[in-house]
């Protein structure tokens, strides 16, 4: 999920749903935005769709990448554009199952992985240690992209997939053409997560709370349940999304993965400074703890139905985006966001992929 110090710096003690509510659907280019975003070439309108019409991908593959051999969705024209999808937990791949039909149908190439421990993407050696770290998990998807021969892409991802598409735009933004980031800045820094929040705010993270025990350890070993809890997160953090049990199961059997839980446990006992990462990824993670800027074309997205969700309308974060930018909030949508509002996230990602572009920086591949 979010991350908790941005989160209480812009609540103080309260959960922010009920400030955001008001907001409504916008793009404040005038007032949110950097010099260029929406200067570019007219971007085309995406079709509406209605959430839920489509419960399967195209294309279903894999590609050893890294320390990893990645389960992904593909859809598109083959040479068109690419986009990289991230989802975020406690879900997969089928967050995107409406939205990647649409940006294919605009031309784009559109890869939805599993992330480290979820459905088909697993581990290529036992030996490989189960860490979930923030950087791990960036690093997996730029291995994903050179194992596939995609030199830059444009990534759109919410909760643990916006801080995975945040973190590459930060550390290395000549592989980025754009980013639609849900809940704007989620790049982690450790040390601040470990003062306590306001009383309200830290009620809002109890399930990290719970998975820093043993209790919560073997909850999620438990195939019942891990299911149920899972479930309680989605109906909690999406109140008006009026989702059918088959939905909630077809994401569901991603849970069954066997290094489901030991990725889950490690990711919220690592942020909260519970859990050791490797030496590996020590190099990355200091560059993260400074907070590194965003350059890259963006686009961000609050759900105003979100607990998550702080108020000010993307103000929190807007000074971490430098360059082309507008922020969005979507008043009636929770936590699941391109899944509760496809239409709106694939408008997204088009209409910052036609952003008048600042000069990238160079450097090597990654």
């Amino acid at each position: 999920m979010i991350d908790r110090r941005t989160f209480n710096k812009a609540v103080g003690i309260g959960t922010g749903a009920a400030a955001v509510a008001a907001v409504g659907f916008q793009n404040n280019a005038s007032a949110m935005s950097a010099p260029g975003a929406g200067s570019g070439t007219s971007a085309p309108t995406v079709p509406a769709v209605v959430p839920g019409t489509h419960t399967s991908f195209a294309r279903l593959k894999q590609v050893r990448a890294g320390v990893l051999d990645i389960g992904y969705a593909e859809d598109g024209p083959a040479h068109g554009p690419v986009v990289i999808c991230l989802h975020g937990w406690p879900y997969d791949i089928h967050s995107f199952a409406d939205v990647a039909p649409l940006l294919a149908a605009q031309g784009y190439r559109v890869i939805v992985p599993y992330l480290r421990g979820h459905g088909t993407t697993t581990f290529l050696s036992p030996r490989t240690e189960r860490n979930a770290q923030q950087s791990a998990v960036a690093l997996d998807i730029i291995a994903l992209m050179d194992a596939l021969k995609i030199d830059k892409a444009l990534l759109a991802g919410f909760d643990w997939g916006s801080r995975t598409a945040d973190i590459i735009a930060a550390l290395w933004p000549h592989r980025v053409t754009g980013l639609v980031s849900v809940s704007g800045y989620l790049i982690t820094n450790v040390e601040a997560q470990k003062k306590p929040l306001a009383p309200a705010a830290e009620h809002t993270w109890w399930y990290q709370y719970y998975f820093a025990t043993e209790r919560g350890r073997l909850a999620m070993q438990d195939k019942t349940d891990r299911h149920d809890l899972c479930r309680l997160v989605w109906d909690t953090v999406s109140p008006t999304w009026h989702f059918d049990d088959a939905t909630f199961e077809r994401t569901a059997t991603a849970f069954d993965n066997p290094d489901y839980p030991a990725i889950v446990i490690h990711n919220y006992r690592w942020r909260l400074g519970l859990a050791d990462g490797e030496r590996r990824y020590d190099r990355y993670e200091k560059q993260l703890a400074t907070r590194p800027l965003i350059t890259v074309p963006t686009i961000t997205l609050d759900p105003g139905r979100d607990p998550f969700t702080a108020p000010g309308n993307g103000s929190t974060y807007r000074d971490r985006f430098t360059g082309p930018y507008s922020h969005r909030t979507l008043t009636d949508i929770g936590h699941n966001l391109p899944q509760e509002a496809p239409t709106a996230f694939a408008q997204a990602v088009v209409d910052v992929d036609h952003f008048e572009s600042r000069p990238r920086p160079r450097g090597s591949r990654a």
